[in-house]
């Protein structure tokens, strides 16, 4: 089948059955419930259905999906959380900022974390080696990655001084990966401006403060708000010449200019092992949380010849993707 078409028959069934039809189709089926801050569309949700069909959890067999989704909206996610406990999971898997609603509603439902933040920095687990309780899962290390972005960005315009930050203040995790980013500026000498986000009708307003305030690049937060806007935020970070760095390849395919971070639909795919695991009888409280260990940087240079921009030839040999 292919991926379009996939995407829309995924969607599909996470809407259309209601509790009564899923438990009807096979009473010795798993129940995985999936809790997001974003849309059933998300492709993201596709990888880990991929995964869970590599490991032989095929839905309408074996497998009853109970997809919840916030669309953007974080406030929904408490009530959605709730939901799924009260459905009978077996498994929650969170994908985003939704891991925060699962922990408040459940201490035994095991919860696996498809991607986070830093989740000891923000307190969802104690450490990551044997994080205890009912959560595992995996982190993308945004905190420790802000200041290597920031770095990055410099070598490749050395000669900027002044950084628009953009984030959505109302994920837990921005607090740890400001405090990085604050720190990697002082020590670069470079000044920082903050814009914060919630809504896709800021944008406009806060690209317009940042050229007021005369910032000269620009850093993206790899949040829900900018992963669902990042074309968006693409097009008016272009309009503004302001050179871009940001969290995951997703924004620069979009056409922003720079990434640096990890594959987060091969993590998500991975989290895949997880939900395995743990039907199979694991603790998760004894599955250690998993990290990436490879990162990628990628270049879209025909967004940087669209600006004018010269990327050095040093950073190009760097790239793990250069689109040209």
């Amino acid at each position: 089948m292919e991926r379009r078409a996939f995407i829309g028959v995924l969607t599909g069934s996470f809407l259309a059955a209601p509790f009564t039809a899923e438990a009807q189709r096979d009473t010795k089926a798993y129940r995985v419930g999936i809790l997001s801050s974003d849309a059933p569309q998300d492709p993201r949700a596709v990888e880990l259905l991929d995964g869970l069909r590599d490991l032989g959890y095929i839905e309408g067999k074996n497998l009853v999906i109970r997809g919840r989704w916030a669309d953007g909206d974080l406030d929904r996610l408490p009530a959605l959380a709730a939901e799924l406990v009260s459905s009978q999971v077996d498994v929650i898997v969170t994908i985003g900022a939704a891991v925060w609603a699962a922990k408040r509603q459940t201490s035994t439902v095991p919860i696996v974390i498809a991607f986070s933040g830093d989740t000891v920095a923000t307190g969802v687990v104690s450490n990551f080696a044997r994080p205890g309780g009912n959560i595992t899962g995996l982190s993308f290390m945004a905190t420790d990655l802000a200041a290597k972005r920031l770095e990055l960005l410099k070598k490749a315009f050395p000669g900027i001084a002044h950084v628009a930050v953009l984030y959505n203040p109302g994920e837990v995790a921005t607090v740890p990966e400001l405090q990085e980013t604050a720190t990697a500026a002082r020590a670069l000498g470079v000044t920082l401006q903050f814009l914060q986000g919630h809504r896709a009708d800021e944008l406009e307003n806060l690209f317009a403060a940042a050229a007021r305030e005369r910032s000269e690049a620009l850093i993206v937060f790899a949040h829900g708000f900018a992963y669902r806007n990042r074309s968006r935020i693409a097009e008016l970070a272009a309009r503004q010449r302001l050179p871009a760095m940001f969290g995951w390849r997703e924004f620069v395919e979009a056409g922003g200019l720079m990434s640096y971070g990890p594959n987060v639909r091969a993590m998500v795919r991975r989290a895949a092992i997880y939900v395995d695991k743990i039907l199979k009888g694991a603790n998760p409280g004894d599955l250690p949380q998993d990290q990436p260990t490879t990162f990628e940087l990628v270049i879209n240079l025909k967004t940087a010849k669209a600006l004018g921009l010269t990327i050095p030839p040093s950073l190009l040999a760097r790239a793990d993707q250069v689109i040209e």
